[in-house]
C-alpha cells in the first residue's frame, strides 16, 4: 500500500497544466502507470503515453511539467509540442523527467522499441549534464532563475534523481539497456549527490538536524523559494532525503549518523495536542477555513517549515511577512498550503525502526512512546 507521504509526492506530480484546450480520454498518466502489471507497458495505452513523451521530451533531453499524459492528441497538439523542443524548461519538479523515464524504461523493455531506450539514455545525459560540481541538483535546468537554481529537495526533486540514477547503477533487471560505461558515470554522479547532501545538513549550536527545502548552489546555505516559503528546516522535503539515504546498504558511520541526527530532529520537532480542522465557510475563497484547535488526544502533526535557530513552527503570508500563528495568516493561504501534517507519523512508526534494526541496533533514537 503507498504511503501517506508517498501519496503526498504523486499528488503532486500528477496535479499538472494542461496545455491543451481539447476533448480528450482521460485514461491513465504516467505516475498512474507505475506498478501496473507487466504486461500494461506493452499495451495500445502504454505506448500511447510513450509517444506522447517523445514528442514532449525537450532537446536537452529532459521534459517539462506543462503536459497531460492523460488526454490523447490532436494533430495540432503534437505539432505544438514538437515546436516547444527548443525550450530550456525541463525540470525535476512535480515529478517531470524521473517519471516520464522510469516510465519509458518499462515501456522499452515491454516493447525493445529503441526509440523508447534512446529516450531514456538522452534523460540520463541530461541528469548527468545538470549536476553541479559539488553533487547537488537545480529545479530547473538549463534555464531557470532565482531559487529554480538552487540545490531542490522540494517536492522530492533532488532525491528522485538521486534515486533514479543509483537504481540504474544497482538495478540491472530493470535497467539492463544501460551500458557499462553510462552506469559508471552514474554510480560517480550517486556518490556526488550523497556527498552533497550530508554536506546540507543544517547544523544548528553543534548538532545536526535536517534539510531545507532548497540550498544555495554554491555556499549550500539554507534558501528560501516562494515569497511565503522562507529558508528553515523542512518537516515535509527532510523525510525524502532521509529515505534515501535509508536505502544505502551498509552506509559507512557518517551517514547512519546523518540519519539518526535528522530522526532524532524529527522526534523533537513532533507538535502534540493540536490539530487542524477543516469548517464549512462560503464567504472563504475555497468555501470552506480551517483552524488549529487543541486536542490532547489528537495524533502529533509536523510543521512544513522550522525556524532554524528556535525551531518554531513558520508561517508566511504571501507578501512574505512572518506571523506568529497559523490564525493569523488569511483563509487562502490557511487552506491553500499544506502548513501542518502528520508528515512523519508513517516513517517513525514503521520505516525508520525497520531501517534502524538492521543498520543501527540498539541505538533507536526515538522516544520510547513512539516506538511500534
Amino acid at each position: 500500500m503507498m504511503t501517506r507521504d508517498r501519496k503526498m509526492c504523486v499528488l503532486g506530480a500528477v496535479i499538472v497544466v494542461c496545455l491543451f484546450a481539447m476533448p480528450g480520454c482521460t485514461t491513465v498518466s504516467a505516475e498512474e502507470a507505475d506498478g501496473k502489471p507487466p504486461g500494461f507497458y506493452k499495451s495500445k495505452e502504454a505506448v500511447r503515453v510513450a509517444e506522447m513523451m517523445l514528442l514532449a521530451q525537450r532537446n536537452t533531453g529532459g521534459w517539462s511539467k506543462g503536459y497531460d499524459t492523460r488526454r490523447k492528441l490532436t494533430d495540432a497538439d503534437k505539432k505544438k509540442l514538437l515546436s516547444q523542443k527548443t525550450q530550456r524548461d525541463s525540470t525535476f519538479d512535480n515529478g517531470a523527467t524521473h517519471s516520464e523515464m522510469r516510465y519509458l524504461a518499462k515501456v522499452y523493455n515491454a516493447t525493445k522499441d529503441e526509440r523508447y531506450k534512446n529516450a531514456f539514455v538522452r534523460g540520463v545525459e541530461f541528469m548527468l549534464s545538470a549536476q553541479f560540481p559539488n553533487g547537488g541538483w537545480p529545479q530547473t535546468h538549463p534555464g531557470g532563475r532565482g531559487y529554480h537554481r538552487d540545490i531542490t529537495f522540494n517536492d522530492n526533486a533532488m532525491t528522485e534523481v538521486v534515486a533514479l540514477l543509483k537504481g540504474i547503477t544497482e538495478d540491472k533487471r530493470a535497467f539492463s539497456f544501460v551500458d557499462a560505461k553510462l552506469r559508471a558515470r552514474c554510480a560517480k554522479a550517486v556518490a556526488k549527490g550523497i556527498e552533497c547532501i550530508l554536506k546540507c545538513q543544517i547544523v544548528v549550536n553543534g548538532t545536526k538536524t535536517a534539510w531545507c527545502a532548497q540550498h544555495e548552489k554554491r555556499t549550500l546555505e539554507p534558501r528560501g523559494a516562494r515569497t511565503y516559503e522562507l529558508a528553515s528546516i523542512s518537516g515535509f522535503e527532510s523525510i525524502g532525503v532521509i529515505k534515501l539515504l535509508m536505502s544505502i546498504d551498509n552506509p559507512p558511520p557518517e551517514i547512519i549518523d546523518s540519519i539518526q541526527c535528522a530522526v532524532a530532529w524529527l522526534d523533537k520537532s513532533k507538535l502534540e495536542g493540536i490539530k487542524v480542522v477543516r469548517r464549512e465557510d462560503k464567504s472563504a475563497p475555497r468555501g470552506f477555513d480551517q483552524f488549529v484547535v487543541k486536542d490532547p488526544s489528537a495524533p502529533p502533526i509536523w510543521a512544513r517549515f522550522y525556524d532554524i535557530q528556535t525551531n518554531e513552527p513558520i508561517f508566511c503570508r504571501r507578501d512574505n511577512r512572518r506571523v506568529k500563528t497559523y490564525a493569523e495568516l488569511s483563509a487562502e493561504r490557511r487552506t491553500g498550503y499544506t502548513w501542518l501534517y502528520p508528515f512523519a507519523t508513517e516513517f517513525l512508526a514503521k520505516d525508520y525502526p525497520a531501517w534502524q534494526k538492521k543498520w543501527a541496533p540498539g541505538k533507536s533514537v526515538l522516544k520510547k512512546g513512539n516506538k511500534k
